[in-house]
């Protein structure tokens, strides 16, 4: 017999549980886990934790957890038993407090085994008020884990029981409706992804992004909202004609801000539609935005309630989609880009936006006729 660990455990809410599957991060769903069971206490229905209930409410609970070879013997000290099988789905089993708190490895193999769950002093630790936490000296109730291997694994049994408090859970759990078998889990799966798949199409204006639409980082919820369909155009032209409409939505932001015509701002808007690096000042980000305080040129401007969003005046944000247009990624620079210049031109953004769409049209013809030039060429090869 090996002592996996033994002391003072805090509970709340009269639970604490076993855990081996790497995505549980701490808890349990109570029906979930004693679901087709004709014992309480032990919840072990679903696969990779144990449920374990407490008489106390909240407070310290004595806990001692062991790793047998074989089935121990029986104690006539432990007033409720109850015996679940057990099956860790990884190779680290840890026992955890409500909450994910005070993680504890339990140096248990990847095998079936049987649980016996012991508890003594449950009927004392129901007293009333027991919910607060109890601040005495000595636990009230004491609970005793033990683990052996087994095979093949057994259902759920009550092996003693001798207070009302456990009997109330032994009824509870065999009053559960029975779990799902397989076929109603896989179509319940499948709905449920059936319902994120329309959502996701409902947020992305009907009609399912792409995966590189998803995952690119900037101001998508944003653009989201303002022309999601622009959006999409955007992700299907392609990296040459999103950076250009990045360095687009740079320059007519930087125009309507007042800024495009400062000797500091012009040559670097002429670096960004050479596809050069930033040159200074916009090579310190600090020095930037000292300029947009101290330079007397700079209009004196506020932003409209419409764009409470962001808090920042257009000067600044046309400064920010020029930083967005040299992103390396062609898409993140779009997307920053343009809702940095829709932010500047305030309640006018659906004017530069139709703009952009003709830009972005443009470039899709150019790329047929390139690609279908390309096409020629390469028939006439063959």
């Amino acid at each position: 017999m090996e002592t996996l660990m033994s002391g003072e455990v805090r509970v709340d809410y009269g639970q604490m549980y076993v855990l081996s599957d790497p995505e549980n991060d701490g808890g349990g769903d109570l029906v979930a886990a004693f679901a087709g069971q004709e014992a309480g206490l032990c919840g072990a229905a679903v696969p990779g934790s144990l449920f374990l209930v407490t008489a106390l409410h909240t407070g310290i609970v004595g806990l001692t957890v062991e790793l047998h070879d074989d089935p121990p013997p029986l104690d006539p000290l432990w007033e409720e038993v109850v015996e679940v099988s057990f099956r860790p789905l990884s190779s680290r089993t840890s026992f955890v407090e409500w909450g994910g708190r005070a993680w504890r490895g339990l140096d248990l193999e990847q095998i079936c085994h049987r649980v016996r769950y012991s508890a003594r002093g449950m009927a004392e630790a129901s007293i009333p008020n027991s919910w607060e936490p109890r601040r005495t000296e000595e636990p009230v109730d004491h609970y005793l884990l033990q683990f052996w291997p087994c095979s093949p694994a057994s259902p759920a049994r009550i092996v003693k029981q001798t207070t009302t408090r456990a009997a109330s859970w032994h009824d509870w759990a065999r009053e559960l409706p029975p779990p799902p078998i397989p076929k109603e889990v896989a179509e319940a799966e499948r709905l449920a992804e059936l319902e994120r798949v329309e959502t996701v199409v409902r947020e992305w204006g009907g009609r399912m992004p792409s995966d590189r639409l998803r995952a690119v980082d900037g101001d998508v919820s944003g653009m989201v909202d303002l022309d999601v369909h622009l959006l999409h155009e955007l992700d299907a032209a392609g990296p040459d004609v999103q950076r250009a409409v990045a360095r687009l939505a740079a320059r007519r932001a930087c125009t309507v801000a007042g800024l495009a015509a400062l000797d500091w701002v012009a040559p670097t808007l002429e670096a960004l539609d050479r596809g050069g690096e930033l040159p200074p000042p916009f090579d310190e980000p600090d020095r930037v935005s000292r300029l947009l305080s101290t330079d007397e040129r700079v209009p004196l401007t506020v932003v409209n309630p419409t764009w409470h969003r962001t808090g920042i005046s257009p000067p600044r944000m046309a400064v920010r989609a020029v930083f967005a247009a040299a992103e390396p990624d062609p898409l993140h620079a779009v997307i920053d880009a343009l809702f940095a210049a829709a932010v500047t031109y305030d309640v006018d953004y659906g004017t530069f936006f139709d703009e952009v769409r003709s830009h972005v049209e443009l470039g899709r013809r150019r790329a047929g006729e390139v690609g279908g030039r390309t096409e020629g060429r390469d028939s006439r090869h063959v």
